[in-house]
């Protein structure tokens, strides 16, 4: 049913940042590195009380490092990053913002209010994380909004994707905060406006690798708040059926290892796959839990919480073929792949008169 995924392709082999001591709470900033327009790219390091990290760039409104303690109080980095800017620049990250439409829109095309589009296709015939220059390869604009003095530390970033960019009507405004609780939470809220009716859907591509950039993950226990996924073609392309998951591999409605049914996942044993979070029709714009991940060995946990409709769940190869470097596991809050072309999928079109809005938080702990 799967196919090799060109997820890997946002991020080959990334490697672990160590953890550095941590500074004192608040927000820092410093520069990066430059990008390759010349710009400088900005790096933003919320600490908070506890000493927990995030550190977040401007270029791809990237989750560089998120430093969390295990069972034992031991901070150590929980997404795989890029190790250098240089080896960032041209790689790329993992933990970036994929847009103006995350994950895959079919054939490279849609038609909105009787327009035809034709995009980039990166994905086969496919256009896949928003064409050949997504969110993840421009550089945002950030500022520290102003606060209170006992406030959590926080960044917002902005970024304007002009008509017409990589194809996609409207001039769109979009800003992500990112804020780093006491309770080490990490929230992410996005916005966007736009003059002209497009297609949008946002995720954040983090790996996370819960024992600090080691090991593999096969043995990470998953728990998702979904009774049914959307199925796929041989391309990853919804056919806009959604079917349960009792019976098959998907099913994470109770605590399951990630390796648990590898060799039911094909060659690749590996997950790509998109699941409908089990949500009150009523209740569209409260946020639910989505899915925790368990980590064995440092006790470290992540508890997922959102306002999206869906959770795209997407892991290093679990069986017996093993891939390079650590494991991890992606928890992408975000709407159905190629929701343009299934009018049985929640909309994902903002018009203008409207403001989208998205909230998404990560809530670590350890046992």
């Amino acid at each position: 049913m799967f196919m090799a995924s060109l997820h890997a392709a946002d991020a080959p082999a990334p490697v672990a940042n160590a953890a550095p001591k941590p500074a004192s709470a608040g927000v820092q900033k410093s520069i990066y590195t430059q990008a390759p327009d010349g710009s400088d790219i900005e790096m933003y390091t919320l600490t908070n009380k506890k000493g927990a990290v995030a550190k977040i760039l401007t270029f791809g409104a990237t989750m560089a490092e998120i430093d969390m303690p295990d069972r034992d109080g031991k901070l150590a980095n929980v997404v795989l990053a890029a190790s250098a800017p240089e080896n960032f620049l041209r790689f790329g990250q993992s933990a970036s913002v994929m847009g103006r439409v995350a994950n895959r829109i079919a054939g490279a095309k849609f038609t909105l209010d009787g327009k035809d589009y034709t995009l980039f296709a990166n994905d086969g015939a496919n256009t896949l994380h928003g064409g050949k220059v997504g969110f993840n390869k421009v550089n945002w604009k950030a500022e520290i909004p102003v606060s209170g003095k006992d406030a959590a530390p926080v960044v917002k970033l902005t970024y304007v994707s002009k008509d017409g960019e990589e194809n996609f009507p409207g001039t769109l405004t979009v800003s992500l905060t990112y804020t780093l609780t006491d309770e080490n939470v990490l929230r992410l809220e996005y916005s966007a406006t736009t003059d002209k009716a497009t297609p949008i859907n946002f995720t954040n591509h983090a790996y996370f690798n819960l024992a600090g950039g080691k090991g593999d993950s096969k043995n990470y226990e998953l728990t998702i708040n979904a009774d049914k996924y959307t199925v796929v073609d041989a391309t990853l392309i919804p056919t806009g059926e959604i079917a349960d998951v009792k019976g098959t591999p998907f099913d994470f409605t109770k605590p399951t290892t990630l390796g648990a049914r590898a060799d039911q996942l094909g060659a690749v044993q590996h997950y790509d796959a998109s699941f409908v979070l089990n949500r009150d029709k009523a209740d569209a714009k409260t946020m639910i839990f989505a899915a925790r991940v368990n980590e064995p060995t440092t006790g470290r946990s992540v508890e997922v919480w959102t306002t999206e409709p869906g959770l795209q769940i997407y892991t290093s190869q679990l069986g017996a073929r093993t891939g390079r470097g650590a494991g991890f596991v992606t928890l992408e809050t975000q709407h159905f792949p190629d929701s343009i072309h299934h009018a049985n999928f929640p909309n994902t079109v903002l018009r203008p008169g409207e403001t989208f809005s998205s909230e998404t938080e990560y809530r670590f702990s350890a046992k």
